[in-house]
Order: C-alpha cells, then structure tokens, then sequence
C-alpha cells in the first residue's frame, strides 16, 4: 500500500511517500481503508524526535494520528463492526500510521462516524476532539458557569475545545489573532482577547481552568489569571511524573521528567494552583459520547484547507509554517 513513512527522525527530508506492506489484522481489530486523515502539531514532534522519550518508535514507521474510512475486513474477535461500515478513530499511540491507504485498528480505539459529517470532517476531529473531552470532562471535571481560558481558539484543539466548553455550560474565554476573532465569537467564546493588541494575563483574572496548548511563555503567564484552587491543563508544556507512571516509563524517566516540570510545578504550588501535562488517549467508547454533539451540530468541525493524499507533504509543511488560518488541514484519499 501507499504511506508517508518517517526513513529518519530530524526533519522534513525525513519523511517520504513509500510502498510498505499492507497492516496485519489481530483478533480485535478492524481494517480501515482510509478515506481521510488530519494533520496535527504531533506529527511534526513525532517526525522531528521531540517525543522519542515517550514515543520510542523505530523508523522506518508510517505517521498520522486521525481517520475517517471504511471498514474493509475485522479481526476474528469483532463483534461491533462489520465490513461496510463507516468509521472514524485516533488510532492508540502504539499503532499509529493514518497517511497511508489502510490502518488496523483496535475495535475499542474506533467509533462509528456520525452520519451528518463528511469524511474529511470526520477525520479532523478524533484527536482533538479527545483531548478536549479528556481535559474538561475527565480531568477538569468542569461545572456550569466555571470560567475557563483556552488559548489558541482558532486551532483545531481550539475550535472543538471552544464548543465543548460551552457544552457543559462553561464561560469561556479564548486569545486569536484580529482576523479570527468573529470566528471564535461565533464558536460560543464569551471573551475574545486579540493577542495582537493586548496581553491575556492583564485583562483576565479568576479562571477556573486554562487549557493550554502553546507552552513556553504563555504557559508561565496561564497560572496568573488562575484563581486558588485553579488548574492549567498543558498539552504543549513540559510534561510531568504522573505521565511517565501513566506510560509505565522506567524510574529514570520518571524523574527526568519531573526534573523537567520541576519549575513550572513550584510556581503553580506558590499560586495555589496545580499544573499538569495532558497526553490524550484513544477511545472509541468517548468519541461515542461525543458523536451525538457532532451530528446535532452543536460542535462543528472547522476545516481550513483540504490537500489530496499525494501531497501530504506540502500539506505537513502548510501547517508547519503556520499557513493554516483555522482549524485542521485533512489529507483525502483519490
């Protein structure tokens, strides 16, 4: 079949269009012909080696991390899907490779895909819309009328986690850039800061929660606008012990990686605020409960650009160079 492959980790000549062997099936899993995939900001870490101390996989491997397609053939343990059926999943991060023509994947890491969407607005939605759902529903536990900052409100984590918000009744505030700020109005944001003209962390105070996706400076200046007892949930910062436990990582990376939080933690702990890393799990069963939102239209997904699957590459560079001007670039499959 045709794939995207990672030859070497380092940079963009790293990754190239290849032949490689179709997947083999497993007992639980399904065989997914791929009609639609989504880049994200991960594959360019996974590409690039940022992640090899979570992410260990050997090269040559395929990259992508969402899917839309069809059911093509099921592993002998199957019980919920069938040949024909349309599917859309974030494939669990062991077994990724969705810039390719077929993927297996675990039954329980896949959902049926809602019928009022088209493939490429499926596919745009798995990860983020499981990072969002795994931040302020699993972990944030957010309650109406909490007041809640996501940044970077025109990004695909942005858009969907927006909507989501609004869902369980949240306030919501949000940073864009000027011309995408009507966009994000429209998503439900409550409060809109430009930051183009003015600084976040001086015109919002007594958040509940910040879901951060830009780290760096930005995740340094979330705990001030937190009020006691407040959380910043970072997909973009450093991570923490909790996900080494989670990944079952040996007790030396345990502790380097909570050398490298160690900073950002003490000052969160001085606000009486907490920090903590989020690293989103696959889930059928969540995008389930999602599924509902996504057909009533009460979460839109927001598509920017959509590139044929022969250029994947120029799509990863589009939105490696910041080109996209909301939401998620998806690849189709011809």
């Amino acid at each position: 079949m045709r794939a995207f492959t990672v030859e070497r980790y380092g940079d963009k000549a790293g990754v190239r269009a290849d032949e490689v062997p179709d997947p083999e099936v497993g007992a639980d899993d399904v065989l997914v012909l791929i009609r639609a995939a989504s880049i994200n900001p991960l594959d360019r870490m996974i590409r690039d080696g940022e992640m090899k101390t979570i992410l260990p996989y050997r090269v040559p491997f395929v990259l992508g991390n969402d899917l839309a397609g069809v059911v093509v053939d099921v592993g002998a343990a199957v019980t919920r899907y069938a040949v024909g059926d349309e599917v859309f999943a974030r494939p669990d991060k062991n077994r990724i490779g969705t810039f390719a023509e077929l993927i297996a994947v675990h039954q329980d890491d896949v959902a049926p895909m809602p019928a009022t969407l088209t493939m490429e607005e499926a596919a745009s939605l798995p990860l983020v819309a499981l990072t969002s759902w795994q931040a302020l529903v699993e972990r944030a536990h957010i309650q109406p009328g909490q007041r809640v900052l996501i940044h970077a409100g025109s990004g695909g984590l942005g858009t969907i986690a927006i909507q989501l918000a609004k869902q369980l009744g949240a306030h919501v505030a949000t940073t864009t850039s000027t011309a995408n700020v009507d966009l994000v109005k429209r998503l439900g944001a409550d409060v809109v800061v430009d930051y183009k003209k003015q600084a976040f962390e001086t015109v919002l105070h007594d958040y509940d929660l910040v879901l951060d996706s830009l780290g760096g400076e930005t995740l340094k200046k979330s705990l001030d606008v937190l009020k006691p007892g407040g959380k910043v949930i970072s997909v973009a910062g450093p991570p923490d012990a909790a996900l080494a436990r989670e990944l079952g990582a040996n007790p030396i990376i345990r502790l380097a990686m909570s050398a490298l939080s160690y900073r950002t933690r003490r000052r969160a702990r001085r606000r009486n605020v907490t920090y903590s890393f989020l690293f989103m799990k696959a889930s059928g069963a969540q995008l389930g409960e999602l599924t509902p939102l996504f057909e009533s239209g009460r979460i839109r997904p927001v598509v920017d650009t959509v590139f044929p699957f022969e250029s994947t590459l120029e799509a990863l560079a589009y939105v490696e160079a910041g080109r996209a001007k909301a939401g998620k670039v998806v690849v189709r499959m011809t």
